[in-house]
């Protein structure tokens, strides 16, 4: 047989695209071509391949024109992972692999010049999408009215390991090249059964993640009790005070306060770990919490690239993004952080193609009142100019400041109080107010407070009058805008939620009042 054809999947985003590998060998001069919208690191594998398939002691068919075309033709194709699939559609096409065996099978890997399997990014999205067929009733079936066929997705070790993390997939692990030909040979023979190729159990995932404990932090009772309202809503929070004061252990500890993930949720946040390479088994079913350095650059923070990668904020997702000395930020790249923290999403376009990435992280910010860092402190006088103090904190703009929920003042502790305050409350037990606040939220709106919108915010968010009053009031003296009353009204549910009252009362509305006027307070 001089054709074949071998399934494989191109990564688009989070999106794993099917790929089908078509190998022809004909006669004429000796060639090796490769088609079908290849970047530089696939067309690249010809060497690779030939390499691989001589030095495992198979026969190349190197007398032949051989074609190799990556369909569909007009979606791009990076990366080593289609080498193990094109030296399969060869080792087939030229009659020495069943190519009908290769059937209900996908594959992925880079490969070594000694025929060696390597692993690729994005193996986890690969699996998602062989699962969400399945699900949606695209896959092949056996019988009219048999349940679908999910194909085998065969893989690298690293790559594997990874991939079995999805429910119900099924998954192979191949460490060589000659691993994967023996399970395919021509003939009846039943596959030889090898170490270097064994089905992936799926991986157990853990009861309850390992993070930092919040009983660690000194005092801090305010800051403390912003998180706990964070958390319990989904909310943003901006932290500001003097250096030294706690600001960054309290962020480190953010994640250890949100419930523990669904295996949804985990899922989404691994598979955008993996297309960032930054996936590690022992990080499954922990929240992430990404802290990139205040010199990051917009395209660092939202993703880009050719093609496009994952930013931090993605990376960040169903997890925590901290961003430390917030002001030092170059000013597009907190810009850019508006449409997210609205929507959720991030999309990135360019004139090529189009990818669009989950961002649904909740922002913990850190600042500095002033540029010498102690305007307000009591244990050290500022050297700060208003004029200094007032460009220092107007490096955020107005519109960013508005998307975040929670502004919060860390005060510094002097000596004497952080020698002898006893440990504060641990993580485990503010986690279980937390959850039983989202617990609330959940079953009366089906989603956190953070995320109400339009009618949703009038329906769930009801006051009574003496409510209604004092917030009509204090907006109209600090100069709220329509977005400040509405995310005000969403802390003031979610504290009503800590609190287990049905209804949104003053006491609520005037702690939500004041979480929003640290910054207004400093000058």
């Amino acid at each position: 047989m001089s054709l074949s054809l071998v399934h494989s999947r191109a990564l688009l985003g989070l999106e794993a695209r099917p790929v089908c590998v078509e190998v022809h060998l004909a006669n004429g001069l000796p060639s090796f071509t490769l088609v079908g919208l290849a970047e530089t690191e696939v067309k690249e594998a010809r060497e690779r391949v030939r390499s691989a398939i001589q030095n495992t002691g198979l026969e190349f068919p190197a007398n032949k024109r051989i074609t190799v075309n990556l369909a569909p033709a007009d979606l791009p194709k990076d990366s080593g992972r289609f080498d193990l699939p094109i030296a399969l559609g060869i080792l087939a096409a030229s009659g020495q692999l069943d190519a009908r065996k290769l059937a209900g099978y996908e594959f992925a890997g880079e490969l070594s010049l000694g025929g060696d399997l390597r692993p690729v990014r994005g193996a986890l999205a690969m699996s998602l999408a062989l699962a969400h067929l399945a699900n949606d009733g695209a896959m092949p079936r056996d019988k009219p009215g048999m349940p679908a066929r999910q194909p085998k997705l065969v893989l690298p070790e690293g790559s594997a390991q990874e991939a079995a993390l999805v429910p119900d997939a099924e998954i192979y692990r191949a460490h060589h090249l000659l691993d994967v030909v023996r399970q395919f040979l021509p003939g009846d023979t039943p596959p030889e059964v090898l170490d270097g190729w064994t089905r992936i159990a799926p991986i157990p995932r853990r009861e309850q993640a390992d993070y930092p404990d919040l009983a660690d932090v000194k005092g801090q009772a305010a800051a403390r009790r912003a998180l706990e309202i964070a958390a319990a809503g989904g909310h943003s929070v901006l932290m500001m005070g003097a250096p030294g004061s706690g600001k960054s252990m309290l962020a480190q500890r953010f994640a250890g306060l949100l419930p523990a993930m669904t295996t949804e949720e985990a899922l989404e946040s691994a598979a955008v770990a993996s297309l960032g390479g930054r996936f590690a088994l022992e990080n499954w079913a922990v929240r992430p919490t990404c802290a990139p350095h205040h010199t990051a650059s917009a395209v660092a923070l939202v993703g880009g690239g050719s093609p496009p990668r994952p930013g931090e904020i993605s990376l960040a997702h169903r997890g925590v993004l901290f961003l430390d000395e917030l002001p030092e930020f170059p000013r597009a790249a907190l810009e850019a952080l508006r449409e997210p923290l609205e929507s959720g999403t991030i999309t990135i376009s360019r004139a090529a193609q189009r990818a669009e990435f989950p961002a649904r992280f909740q922002l913990v910010a850190a600042m500095n009142p002033c540029p010498c860092g102690y305007l307000g402190s009591s244990l050290r006088a500022c050297r700060c100019s208003p004029d200094q103090v007032s460009r220092y904190q107007g490096k955020l703009s107005g519109p960013l400041l508005d998307r975040i929920d929670l502004h919060v003042e860390v005060g510094a502790l002097a000596a004497d109080e952080l020698v002898n305050t006893p440990p504060g409350e641990a993580s485990a037990s503010i986690r279980g107010r937390v959850v039983q606040a989202r617990e609330r939220a959940i079953a009366r709106q089906g989603s956190t407070n953070q995320a109400l919108e339009g009618q949703a915010i009038d329906a769930q968010c009801q006051l009574d009058d003496a409510a209604a009053k004092f917030l009509n009031t204090a907006a109209t003296r600090l100069g709220w805008s329509g977005r400040s009353i509405h995310r005000c009204l969403k802390v003031a549910r979610t504290i009503a939620d800590l609190a287990g009252a049905a209804t949104v009362q003053v006491t609520h509305v005037a702690e939500a009042v004041q979480y929003r006027r640290a910054l207004k307070a400093a000058h």
